[in-house]
């Protein structure tokens, strides 16, 4: 059984960074994908990032936040992180944790996610 439990949440000031962390304990399979969801109050849970857990690529981004997102992986640490830099009020949200079973050609797709984090709550303000 794979448990993830996310960390990093807080609060910060717009354009400011966090880092966010998701340790894995459990055996994942070297063919899945560690994802990043964020759910903002009144909305739909949404992607953000994938990384393919073997080798670290390909990883994938939401348009929302390519190129200020950047997602990576630690398999000494058994950890993904997700580095946030020039936050906007729009990334408030709670993010979670996600992992496959297996490889997914749709990285940004829920249901293809077996195991999920707790949740770690990011406030942006203006």
């Amino acid at each position: 059984q794979v448990q993830l439990v996310e960390s990093g949440g807080g609060s910060v000031q717009a354009g400011g960074s966090l880092r966010l962390s998701c340790v894995a304990s459990g055996h994942i399979n070297s063919g899945a994908y560690v994802g990043w969801f964020r759910q903002a109050a009144g909305k739909e849970r949404e992607g953000v990032a994938a990384i393919y857990i073997s080798d670290g690529t390909p990883t994938y981004y939401a348009d929302s936040v390519n190129g200020r997102f950047t997602i990576s992986k630690d398999n000494a640490k058994a950890t993904v992180y997700l580095q946030m830099n020039s936050l906007k009020p729009e990334d408030t949200a709670m993010y979670y944790c996600a992992a496959t079973n297996w490889y997914t050609s749709t990285w940004w797709a829920m249901n293809e996610y077996t195991y999920w984090g707790q949740g770690t709550h990011v406030t942006v303000s203006s």
